[in-house]
């Protein structure tokens, strides 16, 4: 219950009111921090105290850690619109904190032995999963069963990760990129709903023509075509099949940005981001892609950082600003503070993708890109604070 329907029943403090309260909030200051640990670990030659080496710790940290918070609080949050039913709130939202808090306390204390940080991290996208599938099911809501199934999946590449590194022998790598592969799905099949929908709603508004529809064979190959490269890379990283079917996933996605029009709403960053979001996916896409075709001429760490830290960095800010605003009957209208955390984000992308072709050392590069990103999570982390401690006016979660 969100409001005090029943006697002696009490509403929940709002910070634990719905999902994405804690999770974002907690999640931008952890990408803030993590990242900043490992730069300076780079930079310093200081060991991080983990189970981890210093380079599968930042991955793992950026991708199970901040990534894990990102999608738990808007699937939580969404799950509610989807269904009709109250958001997850109160006690059992409480627990999920405290299961991912752990989950990054376990992977900086290398006093634990690793069986116990592998289980304690790898039970939170379990867990999420549970309650996800719980209220889908009750809703009878079999459309985004799917949802449920990329977190399984997504444990399972936490699991994987945690299992190499023991020592198992598996492919190299081969949980990190299944765990990008979902996160990149997961923009491609929300992205691909949220953002037609938003621009012509925008556009609506402000009495402009929608774009034309975008035809119906297009929007199913896309996702589909995108997904299937991805999922040939995460356990076949070298496959010329899989690179190719990359290259027309990006090639049908450009084209679905091209139908959606999204310069069209140039005029509000809230929409726009987006569509700049989700460009960056093609474009790492292709990257990636010929990161496998033509190694000589495109490492593989510009197209892992394109679909990082500019995919993903960018579409989790995007999402993380709207949702704050709606969710909290705020004006979706982005101030001047939101427009430089876009900026900041994706200046950051574009500096960590040049780096590989910087003369001499990189690193100055990648400590500008680090500094970039930390700036614009940490000033998302302190315009959402007052937001998401603070009840909304009108009662709702």
């Amino acid at each position: 219950m969100t409001t005090q329907d029943r006697p002696g029943e009490t509403r929940p403090i709002a910070f634990l009111s719905v999902a994405f309260r804690p999770f974002f909030l907690l999640g931008s200051i952890w990408s803030a921090l993590a990242l900043g640990i490992w730069v300076t670990s780079l930079g310093a030659g200081f060991p991080i105290p983990a189970h981890l080496p210093a380079m599968e710790w930042h991955i793992h940290e950026m991708l199970f850690g901040f990534g894990g918070a990102a999608i738990a609080g808007f699937l939580l949050t969404a799950v509610a619109n989807w269904t009709g039913r109250p958001p997850v709130h109160g006690a059992p939202l409480a627990a999920l904190v405290l299961l991912w808090c752990l989950g990054r306390a376990a992977n900086i204390a290398s006093m634990l032995p690793p069986w116990l940080v592998a289980i304690v991290d790898c039970l939170f996208p379990l867990c999420v999963a549970i309650v996800v599938a719980r209220e889908l099911i009750a809703a009878g809501n079999r459309r985004n069963l799917v949802m449920v199934a990329l977190l399984l999946l997504f444990g399972c590449a936490d699991l994987l990760m945690y299992l190499e590194m023991g020592g198992t022998n598996l492919a190299p790598g081969v949980g990190w990129r299944l765990a990008l592969a979902i996160v990149v799905g997961l923009i491609a099949l929300i992205g691909a709903r949220i953002i037609p929908a938003f621009t012509r709603n925008w556009l609506g508004r402000h009495d402009l023509r929608s774009p034309p529809d975008e035809p119906l064979a297009l929007a199913r190959a896309a996702p589909v075509i995108l997904l299937a490269g991805l999922g040939v890379w995460a356990i076949a990283p070298d496959a010329r099949g899989g690179a190719w079917a990359l290259i027309v996933g990006a090639a049908l996605t450009t084209a679905r940005l091209l139908y959606w029009q999204g310069w069209r709403t140039r005029a509000d960053a809230l929409v726009l981001v987006l569509h700049l979001g989700y460009f960056w996916m093609a474009a790492g896409s292709l990257l990636l892609a010929l990161a496998t075709l033509v190694p000589e001429h495109v490492p593989q760490t510009l197209a892992i950082h394109a679909l990082t830290a500019g995919a993903i960095g960018t579409m989790v800010l995007a999402v993380m600003s709207r949702v704050c605003r709606g969710h909290t009957g705020r004006a979706l209208v982005a101030d001047r503070l939101t427009v430089a955390i876009y900026a900041a984000i994706n200046l950051s992308a574009l500096v960590r993708v040049a780096a590989p072709f910087a003369p001499g050392d990189p690193m100055p590069f990648i400590e500008a890109s680090a500094i970039l990103w930390i700036t614009a999570y940490l000033l998302f982390a302190t315009w959402s604070l007052p937001i998401v401690l603070r009840p909304r006016p009108d009662g709702k979660p």
